[in-house]
């Protein structure tokens, strides 16, 4: 455990010293969670090093890039390398299983609604990939979602300062609504497509 702290500990170092950059190679690689790094963006932010609208943007990126990352290894790679090899990524089985069953049940549009919920969050781009899901489709839906994600942990790192590892607790009140905003659209999303395909057989 010691051995791990350390290298979180040279991983922040790392972020810090290339400021913006920083975070967005600590998005990008995924060695810890997002929300961790967009929180000591925001202490960074805190501390005057850098600007909160710069640290939202370059979190913004470095969060689509790590997305494409995982669109381009289920589209080019499939579910067996994910299987081999998604552990190094943080992405295990039951995520790979519960991500391709919302994308099976639901359809592209799922790809907004999919990176606030818990266990899919991270891996909706696999069943994106190996589908073939348009690129442009696929980029768009999960930058309109990354952003209001960065932004959140951002503003609450910038907040609690030197506190920034307490993120967790901090965040949980606003997790909760965005929660099930994201499940309100899902379900007007799927009552659309519902309704759109009816109009369909009935024609």
């Amino acid at each position: 455990m010691e051995f791990i702290s350390d290298i979180v500990s040279q991983l922040f170092q790392w972020v810090q010293s290339l400021g913006y950059f920083g975070i967005m190679f600590g998005l990008m690689v995924e060695v810890i969670p997002s929300e961790i790094v967009l929180a000591y963006g925001g202490y960074l932010v805190s501390t005057g090093d850098i600007n909160f609208f710069g640290a939202v943007l370059f979190g913004t990126i470095g969060g689509v890039i790590a997305q494409l990352f995982v669109y381009w290894i289920g589209r080019y790679g499939g579910r067996p390398v994910l299987e081999k090899y998604g552990k190094y990524i943080f992405i295990h089985k039951k995520q790979i299983d519960a991500s391709e069953a919302w994308f099976q049940k639901y359809g592209t549009g799922v790809i907004f609604t999919a990176r606030f919920i818990p266990i899919v969050r991270h891996a909706i781009s696999i069943p994106a990939g190996i589908t073939r899901m348009n690129l442009g489709k696929f980029t768009l839906l999960t930058t309109l979602a990354v952003i209001p994600w960065s932004f959140l942990f951002v503003y609450l790192g910038s907040v609690l300062g030197s506190q920034w590892e307490h993120i967790d607790e901090k965040a949980a009140p606003y997790i909760t609504p965005i929660l099930l905003i994201a499940l309100a659209l899902l379900i007007v999303y799927v009552l659309v497509k519902w309704t759109q395909s009816r109009r369909k057989r009935g024609a």
